[in-house]
């Protein structure tokens, strides 16, 4: 398509998403916990171990930025048909460097994933070989992404800040039609996240269990939280009271719950739930099951608008490539 041919006009900004997503939260909150829960055991689950899945993923996005560059682009069936990437310059320290974590972390993280024969080394190129491990691929994970933004194109429409009409099934046609370019973009949302969840709780492990309580919460008091999108929405604070206000419910989630949902080992989940309960991020009710302690709750919510500005750009980004394509 040319570029005299597009309507630039009917294209969305960041500001546009974000401020439809904190003033309609309570329509969204549920899909969004949910998305991201999804995506954290998708993390975990092929190493059960978050910083190596981060690492091949962090440079896969790298050569997924190469072939925007180039203007290449692949299917979904084009791209996973493919047993082997290649990814040139590979360098540590740049590496630490985007994720934010120690040289040596991701040194011995690298090793490891050598040794497990899912990275060869030839001086600074680094092959990842999908047939050495479990690479999940993200068809769930699309369609979690595309209800989600579905979700949000109709309060996009019934505001009038949105023209075109949707449904679920045209957005994961678009992410699989370009999946290399709208993955890459999922990425970019993703990575900078994992990453901020990792500086929240010191542990991403940590982070994915704390989680694993908050959704368990969540969906408790969903009634309060989740609103039809024909009703009248909440706002991001409001929204954020009633989960607060609610922290006192007695149906919490035990370690063995956890453990079954993420596969994370429960010895794993006990020792680290003491940590999250020595600073009241979560408590143990009567019935030996956790629950969100409500002092240190509120710190992350101020972490959240930043995690919400990482969702406009990925979102505005999906929705003006159907508008254009």
């Amino acid at each position: 398509m040319t570029i005299h041919q597009i309507d630039f006009s009917k294209t969305l900004t960041d500001d546009q998403i974000y401020e439809t997503i904190m003033s309609n939260y309570s329509h969204f909150s549920r899909d969004w916990i949910v998305h991201q829960w999804n995506w954290m055991n998708h993390v975990y689950i092929p190493f059960k171990d978050h910083y190596k899945y981060l690492i091949v993923i962090s440079l896969i996005e790298k050569t997924l930025q190469f072939f925007d560059q180039m203007n290449i682009q692949y299917t979904y069936d084009e791209y996973y048909s493919k047993s082997y990437l290649e990814i040139e310059k590979f360098n540590i320290s740049e590496l630490s460097e985007k994720l934010d974590l120690p040289k040596e972390t991701v040194r011995r993280k690298v090793l490891e994933l050598e040794k497990e024969g899912v990275i060869s080394r030839n001086k600074k190129k680094i092959i990842i070989d999908r047939k050495a491990f479990n690479f999940l691929k993200p068809e769930n994970q699309i369609k979690f992404s595309s209800k989600y933004i579905h979700l949000v194109s109709k309060s996009l429409n019934k505001n009038n800040i949105y023209s075109k009409k949707l449904d679920q099934k045209l957005i994961e046609n678009i992410f699989k039609k370009k999946f290399s370019l709208c993955w890459r973009w999922f990425y970019r949302m993703q990575i900078p996240l994992v990453i901020g969840y990792h500086k929240f709780m010191q542990d991403l492990t940590t982070f994915h269990i704390w989680g694993t309580v908050a959704m368990n919460q969540a969906l408790n008091v969903s009634k309060q939280l989740h609103t039809s999108i024909d009703k009248p929405s909440s706002d991001y604070l409001t929204t954020s009271n009633i989960l607060i206000d609610n922290l006192g419910t007695n149906v919490g989630i035990s370690a063995m719950s956890i453990a079954d949902m993420t596969q994370i080992p429960r010895a794993t989940i006990i020792r680290k739930c003491k940590y999250l309960m020595q600073n009241d991020l979560i408590k143990i009710n009567e019935k030996k099951q956790y629950i969100l302690g409500s002092t240190n709750y509120k710190k992350i919510l101020p972490y959240q608008t930043e995690v919400f500005w990482f969702k406009a750009k990925f979102i505005r980004k999906i929705l003006n490539l159907l508008i254009i394509s």
